[in-house]
């Protein structure tokens, strides 16, 4: 979709007459549970626990943390206000904004949490992080306000590179142990081609602008929030190159179709794949329920000419404690439970990566059936660096706007990549910063 500052605006008006449209219907979905519809506070009285989650049926991490929960506290109920994930973000706003009893907002990610912490909507649990052991805690860091914590992480995605290996042999093609942007780009394209009638690109780099733009910073050192956005342009150059090469499906392209990433790689239409950690889990289902047959395995993500190690980026998922929940005392303990030893135990389990770092936990993560487990899997699992995927600060949900409609434009070929990235500093210092 092709945003102005006109279409900017109209969507927030759009977005500020759905979120009225849907208050009333909020009102019921914050005291619903899942399929049940259970009232929240209903039931076990003091021994229930509402937790919002996205697509619960598709998102098994949820009711593995749920299960151990309860398995660990005999007679305690959790009951998840389950909400689509595409309209979560928007729904939880409301929800909060409405005064919303849910005990356990789960974070879906740091902009979100920058937008409640400072609306005063979370419950501070500063003294859950200080009474814990969270130096092996990855993604904490993030979640820091002026040395106060309204959220703790639970897992912790990283960017890393997926790939056919049925391709690479095919093509006579070995995945090197490191990779430079330039060689990636030349390795896409030796592996486009026809198979069975159909185009394989050799790569698909998925529509959110954090493939180029949060890459960039994190390999750069350059500052998302700062209003200068020059250290974007080798990696806009780079990905429209692939484009006009034919080695990635463009833009515009993914963008009508509403391309899935999964779907891309799955059904063998790309070669290679950059996305976050989060979709093993995901791929490791499929494979168990025989809905592909790809052959993968791992490797870090290319780096810039020079670099010494591998630096990447990520960003952590983590549950915070309404201020208005019904039940405090018990989300706080769900929040520590979550993010400790029982709760990473949980969910690596079934191939989700854990916030708690720890080498037993890793052992445990590739010894799951269906996990590659060469030795270059297991070193894309440990880079040097994860930066986070965009800084918190009270500008970020704003400047997240900006620099994704820039970069629509730019993606598309409505603005060149030097003309997109004045605009974003135009527009950030203008609209944002002063």
């Amino acid at each position: 979709m092709i945003l102005s500052h006109a279409s900017g605006r109209a969507r927030e008006r759009r977005h500020l007459i759905r979120s009225i449209a849907v208050a009333a219907a909020l009102t019921l979905a914050a005291t619903a549970c899942g399929s049940g519809g259970q009232a929240s506070g209903s039931g076990d009285g003091g021994n229930t626990l509402t937790v919002t989650v996205w697509n619960m049926a598709k998102t098994p991490e949820f009711k593995a943390l749920f299960d151990a929960f309860q398995a660990a506290n005999p007679g305690v109920k959790i009951q998840p206000v389950d909400i689509l994930a595409d309209d979560y973000p928007d729904k939880v706003t409301t929800m909060l904004a409405g005064g919303d009893t849910t005990d356990v907002i789960t974070m879906k990610n740091v902009t979100d949490y920058s937008r409640y912490s400072s609306r005063g909507q979370l419950a501070d649990i500063t003294d859950l992080v200080k009474s814990a052991d969270t130096s092996k805690l990855a993604g904490l860091d993030a979640f820091n306000v002026k040395n106060a914590y309204f959220a703790m992480p639970y897992r912790q995605d990283f960017w890393l590179l997926y790939y056919n290996k049925t391709y690479f042999d095919k093509a006579g093609v070995k995945m090197p142990e490191s990779l430079t942007w330039d060689e990636y780009a030349k390795l896409a394209q030796q592996l486009t081609k026809e198979e069975g009638g159909k185009k394989v690109y050799g790569t698909y780099h998925h529509t959110w602008r954090s493939v180029v733009q949060a890459i960039s910073a994190a390999q750069t050192g350059g500052d998302q929030l700062g209003g200068d956005y020059g250290f974007f342009t080798e990696q806009y150059n780079l990905a429209l190159g692939l484009q006009k090469a034919g080695a990635a499906l463009d833009f515009g392209t993914a963008t009508a179709q509403k391309s899935d990433y999964k779907t891309m790689f799955e059904t063998g239409a790309a070669a290679m794949l950059p996305m976050g950690t989060w979709y093993i889990s995901s791929i490791l289902a499929q494979k168990e329920k025989g809905a592909t047959d790809v052959d993968w395995a791992l490797a870090p993500m290319p780096q810039r000419p020079g670099a010494t190690g591998v630096t990447t980026f990520g960003s952590p998922t983590a549950f915070a404690v309404n201020k208005r929940a019904k039940n405090a005392d018990l989300a706080k303990k769900f929040v520590q439970f979550a993010a400790g030893k029982a709760g990473a135990e949980a969910i690596a389990r079934i191939g989700v990566v854990p916030a708690l770092k720890t080498p037993e936990i890793t052992t445990a993560y590739f010894g799951i059936k269906g996990m590659p487990t060469d030795e270059l899997s297991k070193k894309a699992f440990q880079p040097d660096k994860v930066v986070l995927e965009m800084p918190v600060s009270e500008h970020t949900s704003d400047v997240d706007t900006i620099l994704k409609e820039e970069h629509e434009l730019i993606m598309v070929g409505d603005k060149s990549v030097a003309d997109g990235i004045k605009s974003m500093n135009e527009r950030v210092k203008n609209e944002v910063l002063n």
